[in-house]
C-alpha cells in the first residue's frame, strides 16, 4: 500500500458508504413529523426521548376562559403543594416546581435505588387583566388549579352588528 492511498484528499475516487433504510422507518418518520407539525408544542401529542430531553418533566396545562374569569388547570403527578410555585406578573402566570423521586427495593439477594430530580416551569401569557387580589389557588390529587377572576371593568361587552347591503 502507497502512502498517497492513506491521504483521504488525494484519492481519485471517493465512496461513500450507502446505508440502506427500511420503507417503513422513513414512513413513520414523516408520520411524526407531520404530527409534530400539526400539534406544535402543545403537549397533545407524544414526544419521543430524541426529540426533548429525556426525562424532562412538562406539566400539562388546561386553560378554561370565560367573561367573568379564567382558569388554569395543570396536571402535576407525584407532587405536593409544598414543592410548586405559582406567580402572577404584569406578563402572565408562572407555574415552576421540584419534581423529587426516589424509591428503593431491597429483596433477597440484591438492593435497587432509584432517584430522580428535576425543576421544571411553565409560563402561560394570560389575555386581558385579572383581579390579583381575588386569584385562588388549590391543589388537590395532583391538579393544580388556578383561578383568576376578571374585574368587573374587564368584562367584554358584545354588540351584533348589522350588515347592510351595499
Amino acid at each position: 500500500m502507497a502512502i498517497r492511498d492513506l491521504v483521504p484528499w488525494r484519492r481519485s475516487t471517493t465512496t461513500l458508504p450507502v446505508r440502506e433504510i427500511h420503507p417503513l422507518s422513513l414512513l413513520h418518520e414523516d408520520v411524526d413529523r407531520l404530527f409534530g407539525d400539526f400539534f406544535g408544542d402543545s403537549g397533545l401529542w407524544p414526544t419521543w426521548p430524541t426529540q426533548r430531553q429525556e426525562g424532562a418533566f412538562v406539566p400539562r396545562v388546561d386553560i378554561e376562559e370565560t367573561d367573568k374569569e379564567i382558569r388554569v388547570i395543570a396536571d402535576l403527578p407525584g407532587l405536593d403543594e409544598k414543592d410548586v410555585h405559582v406567580d402572577l406578573t404584569d406578563d402572565g402566570l408562572t407555574i415552576r416546581g421540584e419534581k423529587k423521586s426516589e424509591h428503593e427495593g431491597k429483596r433477597e439477594g440484591y438492593y435497587h435505588a432509584e432517584r430522580s430530580y428535576g425543576s421544571f416551569e411553565r409560563s402561560i401569557p394570560l389575555p386581558g387583566t385579572v383581579d390579583a387580589d381575588k386569584v385562588a389557588a388549590q391543589f388537590k390529587n395532583g391538579v393544580l388549579t388556578i383561578t383568576l377572576p376578571r374585574p368587573p371593568e374587564a368584562t367584554p361587552t358584545r354588540k351584533r352588528i348589522e350588515i347592510k347591503k351595499g
